[in-house]
Order: structure tokens, then C-alpha cells, then sequence
């Protein structure tokens, strides 16, 4: 079964409490400029501007190159000659420090089609107090620097009176935290890479691995069968918790742009020209104006008729008010393609290590943009073999050619301390995706 994947497109730094001062030396100034000096560089390449084009095209169902991207990273094994080593001592400083170190790691050994920005996004300080029951959880862990673990979750739900722990989530945006954040980064470096504030720039919604968290993997799946009344009822709550807590986002204006330079659902990034809808410059940002994404990825052996009455039903309520969407993200769906047609404004889907290649590009055809998943286990393996990975991608994109494709490799939970073996492959992936413009 794949792992759940948590993963946010957008999340606030932590490490300012209400007043507490953010302080620095003259030796934390000097680095954090250097590093904006070098992102404003590389933001002023051309190549930033033909990679945005090469999203928009793909994201409009453009045929060309495939998009190449690469996240979900193991960024404790990926430090090389203490590229990424912090020097800045305050937790928010800190944040700043290792989100610019990452943008031009990722620039110098792995860029694929990442695009680089000539400004730097500050996350509005939003406080979420989400859906009122916590994963009550065990971990084990085989390297203590990785968060990626195994978990055994303790049931929560285990009936109707149950249900009543899931509550309707309140939203506040901390603006005055916001705002002394935002003047600290502009006073540190602003004049050299602007600092915008931006909110949320759309959301991970995957009710479904929230649910199995609290309920329990096996459990949930029996109750599919022996009480889906239960189910149902379950999954009808907490849609309406999470459509409640959109809402909250959508009336304080708290909502972001997801057309540019953001990850869309598990694939790559929203360029578009389709988005936002008419009529956004007189009014702020709706979720008709975004990007939206669903994933019901704990459904994987589950059937297409039991996939459509389980998730989609509820999942639709969700995906309705968004000008665009993605679906999935580590469940197979090559057999699902056909109830998903059923999802409004769908543009692109999933499609993990797992499926059946000949029928998904079969059944995806040019309609919507093939989101192809490599599997990223051939970074775990004892020895590394690029030309096995060079002739797997080279044999899956001549059998796709006619899709709109992006390749996105992700889920990197080890390169075997080996981080060359990642820059190797965005290489080799680069290469072949251009034999196939």
C-alpha cells in the first residue's frame, strides 16, 4: 500500500510567537543577502520565462516537451560541502535561510523545469485549528533524520457518537504577526529580492487520509461493506468541515493565486491562462479563480463502482468550486479514468508506479494531462544503475507519445546518503523529456 501522502502545498514558518523579537547578527544579514543576490541572479535567466511557457502549454493540453519536476525531496541526505547548512541562530530566520538554500540547491543539481522567482513569498500567519480530532498515533522510525516513518494508528471512531469529534474548523490570520515578519525579511534583504506576502495559495484535500487515521486502515475498508450508512455519514461531515474552513479562507480573503509558480495537488506547477475566471479583477480571490485537487489514495484496491460511491460522491462537493482540478496521487487510477470523468473542469491526473501502462495512456488519451510518476525506489537500492533508469524513462515516454505529459518524480525518502544519484537522474530525465519535445 503506498504511504500517505501529507504533504501541503503551502504552510506557515513557524518560530515567531506573538511580540517575540526577531533578532540577528551582522554575519546572519550578510548571508541572507548572498543568497537573495544569487535567487535574484538566476530569477533574471530566460530560462525562467520558457519553463513558465512550458507549463502553461502543458497545463492547456499543449502537446510538446514533457514537464519535468522534482520534489518531495530527503533533504537530510542532501547536503553536499554545507550548501545547506544554516548559519541563522532565530527559527524564522532560519526558515527563510534554508528556503532560499533549498531554491538554489535545486537550481544547481536538480532543476528539471523548476522555475525560479525574482521575489520571495512570505506566508500570511493563519491559525487553523483544523478538524478538532488529532491522529493518535505510534511511530517507528529506521533513520531518526527521516520524517519519513511507519505508523500504527489507535482507533478513534469506532461509531455514530463518534462522528461528533470532528469539528468545523476556525481560521484567524495573525496580521500584525505577518506584517513584523514581513518587515524584518525586507529590511534583511527586500531591496534585493522583495518579500510578498501571499496567503493560501490552494489546498491539499484528501479526507480520506484523514479519516483511515482516525478510524483505522482495515477497519474503514471492512466498514465500506458491513456499515457504509456509517461511512457515509462520516465522510458527509468532514467534507463539510473542510468546505466550512474554505469558506473561511474565501470571506477574510486569506485565498492566493495557484496559476504560476505553485505545486498543483501531487503533480507539477499551475501555469495557466484558464485561470482565474472572469471577472476576478473586480473581486478577491474565489476558489473558482484556483486550482483545486482530491486524492483518495487509500482506495487503491478499492473498485471503481466503490470508489465512486465512497469518495467521489463526497469528493465533488469539494472539487465543484474550483475553475480547475487534479485527481490523485499515489493510487493507481488507469481503470478509474472513467468515473473520473465525472469531476468538474478535471485537467490533470495522477498516475503512481503502480499502474498499467498501456491502459492508462489507453484510457487518458490527450483529454487530460498524463501526470506520470517514476518510482523513486531506484534511489534506494544498494548500487545505483542511471541506464536502467535512463531506458525506463526513455521506454515509458515512447510508449505515451500522443499524451500530454508531465514527469514528476517525487516521494524521495532515501538516496542512500548518495545525493548525486538525484542529480544524476534529473540529468538523464532532462535529456530524454527533450528527445520527446
Amino acid at each position: 500500500m503506498p504511504a500517505l501522502n501529507t504533504a501541503q502545498s503551502h504552510a506557515s514558518p513557524r518560530g515567531l510567537r506573538g511580540d517575540e523579537r526577531i533578532r540577528w547578527n551582522d554575519a546572519e544579514r550578510a548571508t541572507l543577502r548572498g543568497l537573495a543576490e544569487a535567487q535574484a541572479a538566476i530569477a533574471a535567466l530566460p530560462a525562467q520565462a520558457a519553463a513558465a511557457a512550458g507549463w502553461q502549454r502543458s497545463n492547456g493540453l499543449g502537446h510538446g516537451k514533457p514537464m519535468l519536476w522534482i520534489n518531495e525531496v530527503c533533504w537530510h541526505e542532501m547536503d553536499v560541502d554545507g550548501e545547506l547548512a544554516p548559519v541563522c541562530h532565530d527559527p524564522f530566520l532560519r526558515w527563510a535561510e534554508t528556503e532560499l538554500r533549498r531554491t538554489l540547491y535545486q537550481w544547481r543539481h536538480f532543476p528539471g523545469d523548476m522555475v525560479v522567482e525574482g521575489v520571495f513569498y512570505l506566508p500570511l500567519v493563519i491559525h487553523d485549528s483544523l478538524f478538532g480530532i488529532r491522529e493518535d498515533v505510534e511511530v517507528a522510525r529506521t533513520d531518526a533524520a527521516n520524517s519519513v516513518v511507519s505508523r500504527h494508528f489507535n482507533i478513534q471512531i469506532r461509531g455514530e457518537a463518534d462522528l461528533e469529534k470532528i469539528q468545523l474548523p476556525r481560521v484567524t490570520h495573525a496580521a500584525r504577526q505577518t506584517e513584523a515578519r514581513r518587515q524584518v525579511l525586507d529590511q534583511l534583504f527586500g531591496d534585493i529580492l522583495p518579500v510578498v506576502p501571499r496567503g493560501q495559495p490552494g489546498f491539499w484535500f484528501a479526507p480520506w487520509d484523514e479519516l483511515v487515521r482516525w478510524w483505522g486502515v482495515e477497519e474503514a475498508m471492512r466498514d465500506l461493506i458491513d456499515r457504509p450508512a456509517l461511512v457515509h455519514a462520516a465522510m458527509e461531515r468532514l467534507v463539510s468541515a473542510y468546505l466550512h474552513r474554505l469558506e473561511q479562507y474565501q470571506q477574510q480573503g486569506l485565498l492566493a493565486l495557484n496559476n504560476a509558480n505553485v505545486r498543483i495537488g501531487s503533480g507539477g506547477l499551475g501555469y495557466s491562462a484558464e485561470l482565474p475566471a472572469p471577472g476576478f479583477a473586480e473581486r478577491p480571490v474565489q476558489p473558482i479563480d484556483l486550482w483545486g485537487c482530491a486524492t483518495a489514495q487509500i482506495f487503491s484496491a478499492v473498485s471503481p463502482r466503490m470508489h465512486e460511491e465512497f469518495a467521489l460522491r463526497h469528493e465533488r462537493r469539494w472539487l465543484e468550486r474550483f475553475g480547475l482540478n487534479y485527481y490523485g496521487c499515489c493510487e493507481p487510477l488507469d481503470a478509474k479514468i472513467a468515473i473520473l470523468k465525472s469531476v468538474p473542469r478535471l485537467r490533470k491526473i495522477s498516475m503512481s508506479p503502480w499502474i498499467h501502462p498501456e491502459r492508462a495512456i489507453r484510457n487518458i488519451g490527450d483529454r487530460f494531462v498524463f501526470s506520470y510518476k517514476p518510482s523513486p525506489a531506484i534511489f534506494a537500492e544498494d548500487d545505483w544503475h542511471p541506464l536502467q533508469a535512463r531506458r525506463q524513462l526513455t521506454e515509458f515516454l515512447e510508449l505515451a507519445r500522443g499524451c500530454v505529459l508531465e514527469v514528476i518524480m517525487k516521494d524521495i525518502s532515501t538516496v542512500r546518503y548518495q545525493p548525486r544519484r538525484l542529480w544524476q537522474w534529473a540529468r538523464l530525465a532532462g535529456e530524454v523529456c527533450a528527445q520527446f519535445a
